[in-house]
């Protein structure tokens, strides 16, 4: 009990609107962020491609992993796809929380092994599944999103054509 309160009393509320950016190419994100509610997707923009890499929802974690854990400029954005409200932590809050606490270091590594297992995970889907098994593989997974993201971001994140995506979520049940 003394280690949740250490932990939340350093957690700060942001609120972030439709649209605003949390961490934009070349800025270092010097903040954890675990989502209270809202859609945030984390994307790279190419000049003839916007790829996503990531969505993060309740009662997810929020974060360019590689830009807050190492302190290094971001190389895509994180971004809000609806209202949001977002606990903070600081890095160096952080930093001196796992110094302070053997449950809160167990918590965030264990909370970096599932990002990293959801990684690799992902990394697979794209190469052996079908498109139909990802779009089905997503829709066990996050199917809140089908209504609150625009369609052309999931297709990225899965890998398929905005026109197949169309395809398949008129004609598959899941």
């Amino acid at each position: 009990m003394a280690d949740y309160r250490l932990l939340t009393e350093n957690l700060k509320t942001r609120s972030f609107k439709k649209g605003d950016f949390i961490t934009v190419p070349g800025q270092v994100q010097r903040e954890l962020y675990f989502v209270k509610s809202g859609v945030q997707m984390a994307y790279l923009d190419t000049s003839d491609k916007t790829y996503v890499i990531d969505f993060s929802y309740f009662p997810n974690l929020c974060a360019i992993a590689e830009s807050f854990s190492f302190q290094v400029p971001s190389k895509y954005f994180l971004t809000c796809l609806t209202d949001s409200e977002l606990e903070s932590l600081s890095y160096e809050d952080l930093q001196r929380l796992v110094d302070q606490s053997q449950q809160i270091e167990r918590l965030f590594r264990r909370m970096t092994e599932a990002m990293l297992a959801g990684m690799i995970d992902l990394h697979i889907d794209l190469r052996a599944m079908t498109i139909e098994e990802r779009y089905k593989a997503f829709c066990r997974k996050s199917p809140q999103l089908l209504h609150l993201v625009p369609h052309k971001y999931i297709a990225s994140y899965l890998g398929i054509d905005p026109t197949n995506f169309s395809k398949l979520f008129n004609h598959v049940k899941f």
